[in-house]
């Protein structure tokens, strides 16, 4: 007889052999967390690859002090459930003692920061594998990355410099100041996702689902009324209202827009995400919309 797996077992299964080979080759791993639905399942799943025992790593937030609370408390709920150290790298800090620098303009986002404190707290750890909860159906960048992603010692991605990995066999020999990012997720969808949250109960920031919330318009996009994202004096268009909103992704505020919706539940949500044609990072992140290649070249500098 035999046995097929369904292919949320199939994913699941993947990503467990990808996290067992990480702590088997490598000294100091870590979790890199945002908050955000791709992140609560990978930390679920290295639960299960590690189980009996708690996850033996640290998970790795940088928070750029913009960030939704809803997300940062969140966090902290889920970072106490399992039981894990958690590491904050604070951009915010960074700024206070003069590391980067903000851009002057009101409201500007800090996404493009996120990476010197991302580097920073990686040296300072010495990391050298980091999980990542990166899709490659996100956008374009993020479908070039193999699963172990070779960073160089300053910390930057060579789309050429990436070795094969026929059968799933993963080169994990690095140099001295290298180091891997990843990506156990990269062969699962925001459908397969929401499919697995839905099937193992897992947990999520609120603002995922349908709330109401004072939003405006601004490049055909709903951002949150917030202390960072305000309308802009004498732009007609950017008038507040309250909508009905759920989040597809999560990140700096001052970027990531609400889409309108009144899914309200995983379901709900795995029926909406089905009947959708454009990807979370495309719709919904301003950052991403600079450029054809803007994250392929955030990605070269060292962000994930």
């Amino acid at each position: 007889m035999t046995y097929r797996l369904s292919h949320l077992a199939a994913l699941e299964s993947e990503a467990i052999h990808i996290i067992r080979e990480v702590v088997a080759e490598f000294e100091r791993p870590a979790l890199l967390f945002s908050g955000g639905k791709d992140s609560a399942v990978l930390l679920h799943v290295a639960a299960k690859a590690c189980w009996p025992q708690k996850i033996p790593f640290p998970v790795v937030h940088v928070d750029t002090g913009h960030n939704f609370p809803e997300v940062i408390e969140y966090r902290d709920r889920q970072v106490g459930s399992h039981g894990v150290r958690l590491v904050v790298g604070s951009v915010q800090e960074d700024i206070d003692r003069g590391a980067i620098v903000e851009h002057p303009t009101p409201g500007a986002t800090r996404n493009r920061l996120q990476t010197f404190t991302l580097l920073r707290v990686l040296e300072e750890g010495g990391y050298d594998a980091v999980f990542g909860g990166g899709r490659r159906d996100e956008e374009k960048a993020r479908a070039k990355e193999r699963v172990f992603s070779l960073r160089d010692e300053f910390g930057q991605w060579d789309p050429r410099a990436q070795r094969p990995e026929l059968w799933s066999l993963y080169n994990t020999r690095h140099r001295p100041g290298e180091h891997f990012r990843v990506f156990p997720l990269s062969n699962w969808t925001e459908l397969d996702i929401w499919q697995y949250i839905d099937s193992e109960q897992i947990p999520l920031p609120s603002i995922y689902f349908a709330h109401s919330r004072e939003v405006f318009r601004r490049n055909g996009m709903l951002l949150a009324l917030g202390p960072f994202t305000a309308p802009r004096d004498g732009v007609a268009d950017e008038s507040v209202f309250t909508a009905t909103v759920r989040y597809r992704t999560v990140g700096d505020m001052t970027c990531t827009a609400a889409v309108e919706s009144l899914a309200g539940s995983p379901l709900e949500v795995i029926a909406e995400t089905a009947a959708t044609r454009v990807s979370e990072r495309g719709a919904t992140r301003a950052d991403d919309r600079t450029s054809e290649a803007s994250m392929e070249d955030r990605k070269r500098e060292g962000y994930f």
